[in-house]
């Protein structure tokens, strides 16, 4: 069983307000690494080390995202925190059609060239616009046939597409490149909220069983948006993994 992270977007209000207890409370839970998108005036270092005295490690971040920053601002920063990856992902105008895409992945290629050098990989984080057909394919499976070297942290419940797309049938199609899965939950509707995992409508066990345990390295889990308080929600979907034998305890 696979290590439970948890995206701090999650968490972006009560981070603004006290970002030190958020990270105190989601050890407390027994959360065994996060995922920044925002360090709130902390430095790289000064946040990797908080998070290894608290008994978590960074496990992958959102913080810079390599197509939207300077790419030495890019390396400087997630190699800070440890990491070996930097995330990527794109809008609903980069995948308006197969030009689009192709424009997407030139861009993919372009940035892991850039990234190569020093160490680091691509990865991509997806939303729904790049599980919608073009020309006969999703978009992701475009992505993924013109850019051979890029890794995927899948977020399963964007790749349902609301209810559209198989994401256990995706999720398996490339194991092989997806060292990191989103894991939420919620009743695939648009402009609903998510829910704490097991109160909506994904297979969240056939997902994770879907996944190459010998490339996954993280359950990372989000709620998007929550109608309910969302320290709570964050709290029960680390207890509904572990409960379930789908994810490690700390």
């Amino acid at each position: 069983m696979k290590p439970i992270s948890v995206q701090l977007y999650s968490l972006r209000q009560e981070s603004q307000h006290d970002f030190d207890a958020v990270l105190e409370r989601l050890a407390a839970i027994g959360y065994q690494g996060v995922e920044p998108f925002n360090l709130f005036g902390k430095t790289p270092q000064s946040f990797k080390a908080q998070v290894e005295d608290l008994g978590m490690v960074v496990s992958s971040s959102h913080h810079p995202w390599a197509n939207r920053t300077d790419t030495s601002e890019v390396v400087d920063t997630v190699s800070a925190l440890g990491l070996t990856r930097a995330a990527g992902g794109f809008g609903p105008d980069d995948f308006t059609d197969l030009d689009a895409v192709k424009r997407t992945a030139d861009t993919v290629n372009s940035l892991i060239d850039a990234l190569f050098p020093h160490g680091l990989n691509l990865f991509l984080h997806n939303h729904w616009w790049e599980f919608a057909e073009i020309e006969g394919k999703l978009g992701y499976h475009w992505i993924a046939e013109l850019c051979p070297q890029v890794e995927f942290e899948v977020d399963t419940y964007w790749a349902a597409n609301f209810g559209a797309v198989d994401v256990v049938a995706e999720v398996a199609r490339i194991k092989d490149r997806a060292p990191l899965l989103h894991i939420k939950d919620g009743p695939l509707e648009r402009g609903k909220a998510h829910v704490a995992l097991g109160d909506g409508k994904m297979d969240i066990a056939g997902v994770i069983d879907a996944a190459d345990p010998d490339v996954l390295e993280w359950n990372v889990v989000e709620l998007d948006d929550c109608d309910t308080d969302t320290m709570t929600a964050v709290e029960r979907s680390y207890r509904y993994l572990v409960d379930n034998g789908l994810a490690g305890d700390a």
